[in-house]
């Protein structure tokens, strides 16, 4: 445990910050996860899944959670995956 009062403060605000970003990071996995089953099961509702997790992307690489290249790399992946079950 840190000593100084500034690392103190620091430890506490990357805690809150890592729960955040966990949050976020879940959520967009969970996401993936549905557009990919719904992909594999040929569902009705595919194409919306996987717009769906698109957007939780998106919203991720805005803020900062993951980087821009990796949002791109994952969308594009999702796409051919639905491009590839038509």
């Amino acid at each position: 445990m840190p000593n100084i009062k500034s690392a103190k403060k620091r430890v506490k605000v990357a805690a809150v910050k890592t729960a955040r970003n966990k949050t976020f990071t879940s959520a967009m996995r969970t996401e993936i996860k549905k557009a990919n089953a719904a992909i594999e099961t040929n569902a009705a509702d595919k194409s919306q899944a996987v717009r769906t997790a698109i957007k939780k992307i998106d919203k991720a690489a805005a803020k900062g959670i993951i980087k821009k290249n990796t949002a791109s790399r994952k969308k594009s992946s999702l796409a051919r995956r639905l491009n590839a079950s038509v």
